[in-house]
């Protein structure tokens, strides 16, 4: 039988975000506790057991072995774009939702890319560095326009292309290398492969997603192959590029300067120290994974992905979930509404159905969604459901986890 569901659910909201998140959960009905820094692996496995909801950023590692110590947890909400710091396998098999923002920090992550080429393409770092020791140098040597230089552009999706069409307003010649089949914004024109990408680019920046075929994508052939004097980009994530080949190739002055937002190895909060092979290099612009930290963008994602979870925890819906089908059934007033979770094979949903005969349970409303293995169905009954029939429905061969909304 699935456990009774308490009186209040809980929701964990850790690594300070954003206080709107926890106004909204509160305000659907869950009792809200926050934390600014994240928590390790046996921290969150401590603390994960009675909550219904955990909401994390990009610091906080979910595990299979955290989500083992999960006794009614229904969704985890990544509070960014990425999900790799999320074991999505683990909690698809134990029917637990993940939803993440992946258009809320858009906007901020590309005026931050935009700000430092124009910065790096002026000499910013260095004239910066020169004034505060006292010295006035005004000359123009090195410093150029961003207006006619050559943006490529690695990765296409959101943020590449939002990207792209704000530096063709600056007057950058953009082009861009995908693995994906991408429609190409404005006068931005697709680049067939990643080396004819570098060879041509003035500016190169990565917009690579987490996916494990992109570890190590950018090391010693890429940086060789970049045009000299160029310019490298990463606000994607961290294990992407080796920090020891772009030290070089800063140094060699192959490569003009540089600016990294993520970083193989982050501290886990603010009061931990940051170290890193980029250090020391005064045309390298390193920044604290702050791409979408941007007041504007920490609201809307708060907003964003709470209105998600508490939409998941009460009325089922799994619209832009990651790793459970999207299904979304209006709910009926006076209606009782559950939620079976089960492995994808045929005649499931038929022998859902057969159930609720059996107990002359009448069917309100119904949708069901399949995304690869897995198939979700929201049904919405008349009358009252009974212990035997949830026993039956919880004890299905092919059920992953029944939930009663």
């Amino acid at each position: 039988m699935p456990a009774e569901r308490p009186p209040r659910r809980r929701a964990l909201l850790l690594e300070n975000i954003h206080a709107g998140a926890a106004e909204y959960l509160a305000e659907a009905g869950f009792d809200v506790e926050t934390a600014r820094s994240a928590l390790d692996e046996n921290e969150l496995a401590d603390q994960i057991g009675d909550f219904d909801l955990i909401g994390i950023r990009s610091r906080t590692q979910i595990t299979e072995a955290v989500l083992d110590k999960c006794k009614r947890l229904d969704a985890i909400g990544a509070f960014c774009i990425g999900t790799n710091q999320i074991d999505l396998s683990a909690a698809t098999k134990r029917g637990v939702a993940v939803f993440n923002a992946p258009f809320s920090n858009t906007r901020s992550v590309v005026e931050l890319v935009i700000a430092e080429i124009v910065a790096l393409t002026r000499r910013l770092t260095d004239k910066n560095r020169e004034m505060h020791a006292g010295t006035w140098s005004k000359s123009a040597t090195g410093a150029h326009e961003v207006r006619g230089r050559r943006l490529g552009i690695v990765g296409y999706g959101n943020i590449g292309s939002q990207l792209s069409v704000l530096a063709e307003n600056l007057g950058m010649s953009v082009a861009f290398y995908d693995t994906a089949d991408r429609l190409a914004l404005g006068n931005a024109r697709r680049i067939s492969s990643l080396e004819e990408l570098l060879a041509w680019g003035d500016v190169v920046t990565l917009h690579v997603d987490g996916r494990p075929d992109n570890r190590g994508l950018f090391g010693e052939s890429e940086f060789s192959a970049m045009r000299p004097g160029a310019l490298f980009l990463n606000l994607s994530r961290g294990f992407v590029v080796d920090h020891g080949s772009l030290r070089a190739h800063i140094e060699s002055r192959h490569l003009a300067g540089a600016a990294v937002d993520v970083f193989f190895e982050e501290p886990s909060g603010d009061d931990q120290a940051f170290v890193s092979r980029l250090q020391g290099l005064s045309n390298v612009i390193l920044t604290p994974h702050i791409g979408g930290s941007t007041e504007e963008a920490q609201v809307d994602i708060g907003q964003f992905v709470a209105k998600k979870l508490a939409e998941y925890a009460v009325h089922g819906s799994t619209a832009l979930s990651v790793n459970l089908p999207n299904v979304d059934l209006p709910r009926r007033a006076g209606a009782h509404g559950l939620v079976h979770i089960h492995r994808n094979t045929p005649g499931v949903l038929a022998a859902i159905n057969a159930i609720f005969a059996e107990h002359r349970i009448n069917i309100e409303g119904q949708a069901l969604g399949t995304r690869g293995d897995i198939g979700y169905v929201i049904t919405d009954i008349a009358h009252d459901y009974t212990d035997d029939m949830l026993t039956r429905l919880a004890h299905m061969d092919e059920t992953i986890r029944l939930r009663v909304l």
